[in-house]
């Protein structure tokens, strides 16, 4: 498998607020992680893509550009001994740059996610 996103991140929305996978999401990576390097998000995972302060969606809203990769990171976050908190935001990190997502908006919102991430992370390992 290739690097990246394996096909469409298809949704269906839930509340106004979060959003539901409606069919697996896979993203293969080159980060090491504790069981795959194929990350499969399945059907039914409930998701609120980037969690970017409501004053800050003029400029990051929370679903743009990275929204896959913000899908994957809840994830990761969300499911216990799949990644350690800095496996999870490299992973991140890496979708972004695959989604093409210039340099500076992934930066900031990696450098947020690295701040204050450890608010949600419930993935231990």
């Amino acid at each position: 498998m290739r690097l990246g996103c394996q096909g469409p991140l298809e949704l269906e929305w839930e509340d106004g607020h979060n959003w539901l996978v409606a069919r697996e999401f896979v993203y293969v990576t080159t980060v090491k992680l504790a069981s795959s390097q194929t990350i499969v998000v399945p059907a039914g995972f409930e998701t609120d893509f980037a969690s970017i302060p409501r004053p800050l969606w003029a400029l990051l809203p929370p679903t743009g550009e990275y929204g896959k990769a913000a899908v994957i990171h809840d994830w990761l976050y969300r499911t216990p001994g799949k990644a350690t908190r800095p496996q999870a935001d490299a992973v991140f990190l890496e979708a972004m740059k695959e989604a093409g997502v210039s340099w500076f908006t992934r930066t900031v919102v990696y450098s947020s996610v690295r701040v204050g991430g450890f608010a949600s992370y419930r993935g231990g390992l």
